[in-house]
């Protein structure tokens, strides 16, 4: 595996390139506005292929470049959580106006718990982990040891649970099941730095404060 991120949007939203380099077959995860055009000017140099377009969800924020990667990439597909398909079919913010225009879409199809995803001879894992989202996703490949965690899981943080369709209790029950994952996981965020899941079992408030209360 290869992986390339950039950063971008107004709220600094990591994109990110995924690439099996034996076979040249590629996946973008997430598309900030004004973000992956780096990523696929990488693809574009090494005659990678990219299949899908995965979005861990329908937020503005994650989904403003998706007609970038199939205006480039005519057979790519656009995959989401059903639960999230209607983030993309009407974007909008609650929080900021935007200065920019995102296109409406349905999904070319829907990522599901338990789905593997093959670029190439990767597999990458959806894992179902609702709670910032309804169809918040994210995407684990157990023989590198990486998780794309989109807005479940920071370094020092987690994802927001304010919004009107979040759930504070689904986000708990996402961050446990996650937690089950080796703690030398990579962790690849929607936003910030990469961590690991040890680290973040060990040093992150809200998963110290997750464990704390189910051994009380």
């Amino acid at each position: 595996m290869k992986m390339y991120m950039n950063t971008g949007g107004m709220v600094a939203t990591n994109g990110y390139l995924v690439v099996d380099q034996t076979t040249g077959l590629a996946v973008v995860v997430d598309a900030p506005h004004k973000t992956l055009a780096p990523l696929l000017t990488i693809a574009r140099r090494n005659n990678w292929k990219i299949i899908h377009l995965l979005l861990t969800h329908g937020h503005w924020d994650h989904i403003g470049d998706h007609e970038l990667v199939t205006n480039e990439h005519r057979e790519a597909t656009v995959l989401i959580h059903k639960l999230d398909e209607p983030k993309l079919e009407r974007p909008i913010s609650i929080f900021m106006p935007l200065t920019y225009l995102i296109p409406p879409r349905k999904a070319d199809g829907y990522l599901e718990d338990g789905q593997i995803i093959h670029v190439g001879n990767l597999q990458l894992q959806v894992l179902h982990t609702p709670g910032h989202s309804p169809g918040h996703v994210a995407l684990y490949c157990a023989s590198e040891n990486v998780l794309l965690a989109g807005d479940l899981l920071f370094a020092g943080s987690v994802g927001r649970v304010d919004l009107p369709d979040s759930d504070p209790s689904a986000m708990k029950d996402s961050l446990r099941r996650v937690m089950l994952l080796p703690d030398q996981t990579a962790v690849r965020s929607g936003h910030g730095p990469a961590t690991t899941i040890g680290a973040e079992k060990s040093e992150n408030p809200f998963l110290l404060e997750i464990n704390s209360s189910a051994t009380h």
